[in-house]
């Protein structure tokens, strides 16, 4: 479902797939190869929502803003099952975990793992290639070469999945 509001319109991609019970709404731009799944909720109503290009909103996911905090999402993104994204800063190639939260004013440096269920407090700065992990989430280390390679490998395999369900779709 795409609703204006406040009349803003969103803006998505040609090649973007959106499930038909996907809700964006407002203020969202939607970047080119890039997925929204199941259930999903991007939400620019008091604020921008912009996702890059590649990146995949799965399943159940809660993208939203505040008034003062926008959420900037980069490209070859994978925000995992039922995560809630919330006026934060995701740079290029992170993998963000199932059931995560990520809180207002949150920044996460490029080629980045967040843990599943992990809770990054508000206005943490994560510095780029860490993974991420707890309840308060902290950095526990550096990512590998191997561990930076499988975020665009699960970006890419969701660019994939989402051509599976254009071509079922329109068959």
């Amino acid at each position: 479902m795409i609703i204006r509001f406040d009349k803003k319109e969103p803006q998505i991609a040609g090649s973007a797939f959106i499930t038909a019970n996907a809700s964006i709404i407002g203020d969202v731009v939607i970047g080119e190869e890039t997925s929204v799944w199941f259930g999903a909720v991007i939400r620019g109503d008091e604020n921008k929502i912009r996702i890059g290009n590649k990146t995949n909103i799965q399943d159940l996911c809660v993208v939203h803003v505040q008034k003062n905090h926008e959420t900037i999402i980069g490209d070859n993104v994978t925000i995992g099952h039922r995560a809630i994204v919330h006026g934060c800063r995701i740079g290029n190639r992170c993998l963000i975990g199932m059931g995560s939260i990520i809180m207002n004013g949150v920044v996460i440096g490029e080629d980045c793992i967040v843990g599943a269920g992990a809770l990054v407090t508000e206005g943490v700065i994560i510095p780029p290639r860490s993974l991420v992990i707890g309840f308060p989430a902290k950095p526990k280390r550096e990512l590998t070469k191997g561990e930076m390679e499988s975020i665009v490998k699960a970006s890419e395999n969701y660019v994939g999945y989402a051509s599976s369900y254009f071509a079922t779709s329109s068959s």
